[in-house]
């Protein structure tokens, strides 16, 4: 799911968000009505779609900070051993 969302068993709810959180990722400038009406045809509102916007916003702003601020990435293996300690919390992986 997590590397091709397209292809998982998730409802077709779900993937037109993610649908939606990947083209304000990956190409903010192309962003249109279009892909909120798209959302919007499968039940999210309005306040749905600003949370799932703001949140991506956030993760771009703090990735883009860190990286510029040369900050290291947290070290190989951490999210494997987080998970081996505290589990999945409840994520689908």
């Amino acid at each position: 799911m997590c590397h091709d969302f397209e292809d998982s068993d998730l409802p077709e709810k779900d993937k037109a968000l993610l649908r939606y959180v990947a083209i304000v990722n990956d190409e903010p400038a192309k962003t249109s009505q279009a892909h909120v009406d798209a959302a919007k045809e499968e039940g999210w509102s309005d306040h749905a779609l600003f949370d799932a916007l703001t949140v991506a916003a956030i993760f771009n702003f703090f990735n883009r900070w860190l990286d510029g601020a040369g900050l290291p990435d947290v070290p190989e293996g951490f999210y494997e051993e987080r998970l081996a300690q505290h589990g999945d919390m409840g994520y689908k992986m």
